[in-house]
Order: C-alpha cells, then structure tokens, then sequence
C-alpha cells in the first residue's frame, strides 16, 4: 500500500471520527475519574514503526497505583487490577479510542499490528522483527480479531506471560509480518469494518 495514501486516510477518518464523537469522549473521561482516583489517560511506552519507542494513549481501565511495582503488561482474566468503569470499557474497546490522537500525531495508524512493550518485542526472532516492525503499528489490525478473547486464553493457562511468549506472540508476530507485507487499502477497509462489526456484538 502506498504509504501517502494510507497516512492520508488515517488523517481523514481519524480526524472525522474525533469530531464526531468528541462528545463521548468527555463522557468517558468523566466516568473514569468518579469512578477512581488517579489520571483519566493511561500512557505506556510502546515499540513503533522501525523499533522507534513512543506512548501510546488509552483512557484509564486499571486502578492508578504510583507506588507499587508495575504488574504483568498483559491482562488476565478477571484481573483484580481492572476498576468497574475498566471493564465495561475494555468490553466495548472504548479505552482504545484516545489512540486516534496517536494516528494524528503520525505514531500510529488506524490499522497495523499491534504495538508491543519493549519487554516483548525483545524476544522478537531478527528475521520476524525487521518485516513486523516495517510499519506503523494500529489500533486494531488482523491478529487484535483472531485473539479477541486474549484474556480468557490467558486466564486458563497455567502460566499466563508463558502461554503469551510461547504461543499467542508468535502467532501474533507472524500476522504482523504478514500484513506489513501484503496490506491494501482494501484490506485496510475489511479489517475497520471487522472490527466495528466485532465492536457491535460485544455485551
């Protein structure tokens, strides 16, 4: 795909949907700061195009504890840290939608594989990292479909960071390399409307 005009509709529909539903936004940043103490936006370094770091944007799910060491970079299950507004935002993927600033900003795109903590793209194999990370990284991307239920999987694993490492992440990557390689405008198009029909099934 050309990339002018892929950053050229990222800007346009991402620029459009903020307008649209800047509403929304003010009521959800609302929810989440009654809902607990701490910031509305939840930031965390992520790896970007060409291994290049950045934060990426997310409305808050998870209780803020400044003092206290860090969990696991992925979430499990029912996991104690989610707050209540969390989960119901994390259902409807509503935290993911401070990220259309991030497709403004140029560091992220509408659709691409997901971005990684530094922690986990660290075990990238060197002839999977170069192709994964020759693109911009999305918000939502083919492997976000396949593993829609992420935390479930992970919640009935014994080792839930061991069944990440071993067996979602290299599928994961794989996808990744796959789609910076083959992606279109049209695929593009198919993964968006994925989504949304995902986003409207969800409970």
């Amino acid at each position: 795909m050309a990339a002018m005009a892929k950053r050229t509709f990222d800007l346009l529909v991402a620029s459009l949907v903020l307008a649209v539903i800047s509403p929304l936004l003010l009521l959800v940043a609302a929810i989440v700061r009654l809902d607990s103490p701490g910031p509305v936006l939840f930031r965390q370094e992520r790896v970007g195009r060409h291994g290049v770091p950045f934060r990426i944007h997310k409305f808050r799910t998870m209780r803020h504890q400044p003092h206290e060491a860090p969990g696991l970079p992925i979430t499990v299950g029912d996991d104690a840290r989610v707050t209540r507004s969390g989960r119901w935002l994390r259902r409807m993927r509503l935290d993911e939608l401070p990220q259309l600033l991030d497709v403004l900003a140029g560091s992220m795109s509408l659709v691409g594989p997901r971005p990684e903590v530094p922690r986990y793209v660290a075990l990238y194999p060197p002839e999977l990292r170069e192709r994964a990370l020759a693109v911009r990284p999305g918000i939502t991307d083919p492997a976000s479909l396949e593993f829609v239920d992420e935390a479930e999987l992970l919640a009935r694993a014994a080792d839930p960071e061991r069944e990440y490492v071993e067996v979602i992440l290299p599928r994961k990557l794989l996808c990744a390399a796959e789609y910076a390689e083959r992606a279109t405008l049209a695929s593009d198009l198919g993964v968006l409307l994925r989504t949304l029909r995902v986003l409207a099934g969800a409970r």
